[in-house]
């Protein structure tokens, strides 16, 4: 919806824009060519300003009534002023000015969105419905939950859901970020977007198009576009005082002079355009230099309030670790061998997401155990994982899920130690204990130890769900005094909030128990697309999950700060400069248009500087 009113604006304007130029070519021709009549040559400017300056100052009278005193006021006021006075070559050229600038910022919102609309395209139309042995193709939008799909190879996956048929291959890094292919069995989950291999696969669809994974990432595309940063409104605030200056300046000279002519040359050379053009095409600059770099601006607020950040709060594991454990002890209960269990689980977990997954396939491919056929395979969130493999029930949870079951079960466990674990059941019967160690980002303590320095970060904390010991480890490697240990979703939150009420913070994670201290500090950076809860509730994903992304977001912010205010006071201080010879009667009204239109080229191509990547983005 979003992209359609904004194509339909960029018409609109460009329409406009377009008009006023055709206008302003038959006025010099009549004028010079023809030496037509003032009122023949005057045809043309009276109908651009009545199809295209009336629309225009309409809207400006509604912000007027509605008491939004923006600084596109002045160009109300300039329009509006020449057509009293007669000079219908200046209003026209105002027109020209504040409808171009229009077209320019609506046609930037919409590059900015050439990812959201490489992302569409991506996705077929169709899928391949089978009902009773015949295969038809339907449109996406048909499909229901529990239709049977065929995916051929090569094609992308049209639905989420399960393979009931077929053995094979798909390609997910387009949307998990993982960079390998994951096997697909029947009961193996698939997601939409996904690129198969060289097999056809069978799938159930569990979910309607809209609500896909696929689909759920192009919302969080969409609401980037959607949303404006109050830095937008930056153009109004400085319009609080350019734009009385401006019209008191006009007064003066209208007063001193007893020529009305010279307020009009003031309040065209006073168009604000590096106001209205610059600071939306720094903005959408700044978010489209972001995705470059594979970061998503998904709430562009954040793009301004990051540099005002003092408290910088981690979540622990997947922000200063690497989030990818490793299996380094197999406690195997008595009635059991460890080469068999490792074979059943590592069979099983090849078809899971889970981070814990990786790490036993790692230790069965280095112990070269047997890795067997699986079906019947579920993973419920909050369940674990379950599955049928050599005709032996295994299942995979964890400690809690397990004691809830079985009341007795804490007489079998060993005792828990630090770190990450699972558990590893085999025909209801406790089987084995596999216990994780993750390993510290190796950038960590670099990118820790510069924040006070570059970013001027007064605070830092980590605050993790992982027991005292383990927590306070990692602080210690990375340099972070401040650590809370042991925290519930819900103690997180707390934290935030209060730190948040305080002063503007950041909080970094990555799990979907991060999502709710995400929404509530100053600016949520989720590293990864680990949940699309998480990304949800961030303003900002990292697509990579990586520190370094996350300093390159802070100094993009840094950068489009800098450039737009050069660009917007800039702009505003060479228009003082050309009103003050606009007031002395040195710079007539097209003259001043002129003069307007070069501030413009200036303004906005230094906002254009912001979209291109300085030789650094870093500082650690």
């Amino acid at each position: 919806m979003i992209l359609q009113k904004s194509s339909v604006t960029t018409r609109r304007e460009a329409i406009i824009a377009v008009l006023a130029i055709a206008a302003i070519a038959v006025h010099l021709v009549l004028r010079f060519g023809f030496h037509a009549t003032e009122q023949a040559r005057n045809g043309p400017l009276l109908i651009a300003l009545a199809l295209g300056g009336m629309p225009l100052v309409w809207v400006l009278l509604i912000k007027l009534f509605r008491r939004e005193f923006g600084s596109d006021l002045l160009a109300g006021i300039s329009i509006v002023t020449s057509v009293f006075l007669g000079e219908y070559l200046a209003g026209t050229l105002v027109v020209l000015m504040l409808s171009g600038g229009e077209a320019l910022e609506s046609y930037a919102v919409r590059s900015a969105s050439s990812v959201l609309q490489a992302l569409a395209k991506r996705m077929p139309s169709a899928a391949h419905r089978k009902q009773h042995s015949i295969v038809i193709d339907v449109p996406l939008k048909d499909i229901a939950v529990g239709d049977t799909v065929l995916v051929f190879p090569h094609e992308i996956c049209p639905v989420d859901g399960t393979v009931i048929e077929g053995h094979g291959v798909m390609d997910e890094s387009y949307l998990t970020g993982e960079p390998y292919k994951i096997s697909k069995t029947p009961g193996a989950a698939v997601l939409s977007g996904a690129i198969n291999g060289e097999s056809v696969l069978t799938v159930q669809a569990d979910k309607l198009a809209v609500d896909s994974r696929h689909a759920k990432i192009m919302r969080v595309m969409e609401t980037s576009q959607q949303q404006r940063p109050r830095l937008r409104r930056l153009g109004d605030q400085l319009g609080g005082f350019y734009t009385p200056v401006a019209v008191l300046i006009g007064l003066v000279a209208w007063a001193l002079s007893g020529e009305a002519v010279r307020f009009l040359a003031v309040m065209v050379v006073a168009t604000p355009c590096p106001l209205l053009i610059a600071i939306p095409v720094a903005i959408i600059g700044s978010i489209s230099l972001s995705a470059k770099r594979g970061i998503i601006v998904k709430d562009p607020v954040a793009l301004e309030r990051v540099e005002n950040c003092r408290v910088l709060i981690f979540d622990k594991t997947g922000t200063l670790t690497y989030g990818e454990p490793q299996l380094v002890e197999q406690t195997v209960m008595p009635d059991f061998k460890q080469t068999e269990v490792l074979s059943l689980a590592a069979s099983l977990e090849r078809y899971s997401k889970h981070p814990l997954a990786q790490p036993i396939l790692q230790a069965a491919k280095t112990a070269s155990v047997a890795i067997r056929e699986a079906n019947q395979i579920s993973e419920r969130p909050g369940k674990g994982l379950r599955g049928m493999v050599a005709d032996r029930h295994v299942e995979i949870t964890s400690r809690k899920r397990l004691m809830t079951r079985q009341s007795d079960a804490a007489r079998v466990l060993p005792s828990p130690t630090g770190g990450m674990e699972c558990v590893i059941l085999i025909d209801d019967r406790l089987a084995a204990i596999y216990h994780f160690c993750d390993t510290p980002r190796q950038e960590g303590a670099a990118f820790v130890g510069h924040l006070s320095l570059k970013h001027h970060f007064e605070r830092v904390l980590l605050v993790s769900g992982d027991r005292e010991s383990e927590v306070r480890y990692l602080a210690d490697q990375v340099g972070i005094r401040e650590v809370f240990a042991s925290q519930s979703p819900e103690q997180k939150v707390a934290i935030v909030q209060e730190e948040t009420q305080r002063g503007n913070t950041i909080f970094v994670g990555d799990g979907i128990n991060d999502a709710p201290a995400l929404m509530v500090a100053t600016v949520g950076i989720a590293l990864g697309q680990n949940s699309d809860i998480t990304t949800e509730a961030a303003g900002v994903v990292i697509m990579d999950s990586s520190l370094q992304r996350v300093d390159e977001f802070m100094h993009i912010s840094r950068r489009m700060r800098s450039i737009l205010l050069q660009s917007a006071i800039g702009g505003m201080a060479l228009s003082v400069i050309g009103m003050i010879f606009a007031a002395f009667g040195f710079l007539p009204p097209v003259a001043g248009a002129v003069y307007q239109e070069i501030i413009d080229v200036l303004a906005v191509a230094n906002a254009l500087r912001v979209a291109l990547r300085p030789k650094t983005l870093t500082d650690y």
